[in-house]
């Protein structure tokens, strides 16, 4: 089975270690759901220095491939970066589906109620 592209965007905190744990277990959720995970804050931090202007916008242009590439934009959290309102934006411009993890949750569910019948 090949599992479509989710982009994972939120605003996942100020700690490094604590804003990654948490978009992993989104990412797992998404997983789970049928969609292979695309996250840039689970792997970008390990080669790029984002306190640095042009490896910060590297890492954008980066990400912006990584949506483009992707069937959906999943926004998890409660708040929104600048960074997720720029991918929000993005996804709009590019007509690529956005929806929150409950949104595909949601949907998920009532696809195993449906297959189970």
């Amino acid at each position: 089975m090949t599992r479509p592209l989710a982009y994972i965007t939120g605003d996942f905190g100020d700690e490094e270690l604590d804003a990654r744990a948490v978009a992993a277990k989104y990412c797992r959720s998404v997983y789970e759901a049928g969609y292979s995970p695309i996250c840039p804050i689970l792997f970008q931090p390990y080669f790029l220095k984002p306190k640095r202007a042009q490896e910060y916008k590297d890492g954008r242009d980066m990400a912006n491939e990584l949506l483009r590439r992707s069937r959906i934009l999943v926004v998890c959290g409660d708040s929104e970066s600048e960074e997720t309102l720029a991918d929000i934006a993005l996804a709009k411009h590019l007509r690529i589906a956005a929806t929150t993890l409950d949104g595909i949750l949601t949907v998920d569910n009532k696809k195993q109620k449906r297959s189970s019948r």
